[in-house]
């Protein structure tokens, strides 16, 4: 132990220990790290969130509105957003700050978040031994030089990281780069749900092939093809692809119609445009025993029924490609795809082609009659196929141009619209990872993915449901045998023991 022999050498060592304990906090204030064994890392920082904070330039100040002393998760809530704020700030190099207020009992405050958008909400609690309903307040707000952004309810940390993120790169990045849905025949699809989706972070804007697409456009959506396309429009939408621009195509062989239980084979010379970008598809219906049930009517005597049956046709993706834009990905939704052939010799000039959506080792296909009732349809027995590839990405140069363009095709129709894909919350994820991965910024693509909060249970082989039915059965009485002979060991070992000493 250190003797301390008079006061001077006492004060120098109260000196030195002072200015040590300065120094490590002055270094740990950028130098730290987190020990984190979440498995997506969700107490810490992602490296998405790192870069997109390096790039601001000025002061950004995020105030939080969160009243405090909340219930349950709304009170983890509030722990949850000032630990993050908090490595915000650290990797912020003195560029952000944050501020937590309570604006419940100060008027002024609470005057301040309804400006800024930040209305209160109605909570139910319970205090005293009574339920009471409470108005509070649970938003933020970034202001950046004359900009602003609001998240005006935080009601869970899933995602959180994320929708930060993304206010605050919104800030950052001041013009918001331009795509297009291509606009084909009279009547345009409902696509709002993919859209709003999509406007977070582009101007999102029609285009028609009755002129050139506007130069400012960098990717050109397009789905649903269903008759020919003339050849002047063809033309321009080649000459888009000859200047480097990137497609997101969403386009079936088969057009599936569940009301009247058929499907009819499209005739288009889109597909020979596809063919020429490495991208073929086989005239098909990909059935998959993982699917998206649908709901029915039965009549049982008087009554009618509404019941959920399986839908071979409408396949739920959980296997994917080696690629940044489905890394972490857990399910996509499809309905009515067809296979895409990723045959080399079909293809010979596409050594670029990568399969990103897979359905699974029971899947099968229907072919030449579509007869697509979801009772008693003996088409749907026949899924004893390997998995097919319904989504890819493709790299492509077309005719003589030098310019290479990014094309992915997923082979559902229906993907983006409000009454197909669009209706499914899990396809957003892989749409904007999509769109930002073929607008070259995929900062927030790793980030968005491992916010995904849908498990689903793996489906077992057969013999992996035998091995594991025995087992279950054979372990827990092998455990008491095995557990009673060490016991009786023990307890002959002791008998003989005590004979030994008392004889």
């Amino acid at each position: 132990m250190l003797k301390v022999h008079d006061s001077k050498s006492f004060f120098l060592y109260v000196v030195l220990a002072v200015a040590v304990v300065c120094a490590v906090n002055f270094v740990s204030r950028d130098l730290f790290f987190r020990l984190d064994l979440t498995d997506n890392q969700m107490y810490s920082l992602s490296e998405s969130s790192q870069k997109v904070v390096q790039k601001i330039e000025d002061r950004l100040t995020m105030k939080v509105y969160f009243t405090d002393n909340l219930p349950g998760q709304y009170g983890n809530n509030r722990r949850y957003l000032q630990d993050i704020l908090e490595e915000y700030e650290a990797y912020g190099d003195g560029n952000i700050r944050f501020e937590i207020y309570q604006p419940e009992n100060d008027e002024k405050l609470a005057e301040e978040a309804r400006k800024y958008g930040i209305q209160p909400v109605q909570l139910q609690v319970v205090e005293n031994d009574k339920l009471e309903v409470k108005r509070v307040y649970m938003g933020m707000v970034f202001l950046y030089g004359d900009s602003r952004e609001t998240i005006p309810v935080i009601e869970s940390t899933t995602g959180l990281e994320y929708d930060v993120t993304t206010q605050i790169k919104k800030l950052v990045d001041s013009t918001k780069p331009s795509i297009a849905f291509l606009e084909l025949g009279e009547a345009s699809p409902e696509i709002q749900n993919v859209s709003a989706v999509l406007r977070q972070s582009y101007q999102v804007r029609n285009a028609k092939l009755t002129r050139d697409i506007p130069n400012d456009v960098g990717l050109l959506i397009v789905s649903d093809v269903q008759d020919t396309i003339k050849t002047e429009e063809m033309d321009r939408l080649k000459a888009f692809v000859r200047r480097g621009g990137n497609l997101f195509i969403a386009q079936s062989r088969v057009k599936g119609d569940l009301r009247e239980q058929k499907g009819t084979s499209i005739q288009s010379n889109f597909f020979d445009f596809l063919g020429e970008l490495g991208l073929n598809m086989k005239e098909n219906l990909v059935l998959d025993e993982v699917n998206s049930p649908i709901t029915i009517t039965q009549r049982a005597g008087f009554l009618r029924m509404n019941s959920q049956v399986p839908y071979p046709l409408f396949p739920i993706v959980q296997r994917f490609g080696d690629h940044l834009t489905v890394s972490g990905l857990e399910q996509v939704r499809t309905l009515f795809t067809s296979e895409i052939e990723v045959d080399p010799t079909v293809s010979p000039d596409s050594t670029s082609l990568m399969p990103l959506l897979f359905t699974s080792d029971r899947s099968g296909e229907m072919t030449g009659y579509y007869h697509l009732s979801p009772i008693d349809n003996p088409f749907f027995k026949n899924t004893k196929q390997p998995g097919k590839v319904i989504g890819a990405l493709n790299s492509v140069t077309l005719d003589s141009s030098t310019s290479v363009s990014q094309v992915v095709l997923v082979s559902d129709s229906e993907f983006f619209t409000d009454s197909g894909g669009g209706a499914f919350p899990e396809n957003f994820i892989f749409v904007a990872n999509v769109v930002d991965f073929l607008m070259g910024d995929s900062d927030l693509v790793a980030l968005r993915s491992r916010e995904i909060t849908t498990r689903p249970l793996q489906v077992l082989e057969d013999e992996s449901k035998t091995w594991w039915k025995w087992f279950n059965i054979l372990m827990p009485p092998f455990l008491i045998i095995a557990y009673g002979l060490v016991r009786w060991r023990r307890e002959m070992g002791r008998a003989r023991a005590l004979e030994e000493r008392y004889g």
